[in-house]
């Protein structure tokens, strides 16, 4: 069905929300118990993991499976709000705005992290490049499309000359 005609509110009627809220589509099991050793960006872990889809929501893990890789979106439940909106990274040492750099410390604590689908039984996807922590909330899943998520560019702010791959 196109997006125009799923049912909406009505533009009229749009509100700006004073508060939105999320429930969890599932859970991730993986080898991080603690905080400590895990890596700091999915694209430098080997680690592997699986992500529980709680039973209501198994039905839209239909044709997932024909995808490489998936956007893993997930609530950092051990975050205390408010946080500082500015922090230090890991590759510097100066403060830098909340929004220029990846820590978990947000104001919504919402993480994005790439992962490598490597198969789905019923209501369990095995991943590979993990980076979340055992037992963190999954909000969403959506699969990674090369055609349209890979942006070729060189202005990467603050990290230029610090990432080494």
């Amino acid at each position: 069905m196109e997006i125009t005609k799923r049912e909406l509110i009505n533009f009229k009627d749009r509100k700006f929300p004073d508060k939105i809220c999320f429930n969890p589509i599932g859970i991730i099991h993986t080898p991080f118990k603690s905080l400590k050793g895990i890596p700091i960006q999915s694209s430098v872990s080997n680690e592997k993991g699986i992500i529980e889809i709680f039973h209501e929501y198994q039905s839209g893990l239909k044709d997932l499976s024909g995808f490489s890789h998936i956007y893993c979106l997930y609530f950092f439940d051990m975050v205390k709000i408010p946080v500082p909106l500015q922090s230090k990274p890991f590759l510097d040492d100066h403060l830098k705005g909340v929004f220029a750099i990846r820590t978990p410390f947000r104001p919504n604590p919402i993480g994005l992290s790439i992962l490598q689908l490597l198969d789905i039984k019923e209501n369990k996807i095995r991943v590979s490049n993990v980076d979340i922590l055992d037992g963190t909330p999954i909000l969403d899943l959506k699969p990674y499309v090369p055609q349209f998520d890979n942006i070729k560019t060189n202005k990467i702010g603050w990290l230029k000359g610090k990432i080494k791959k």
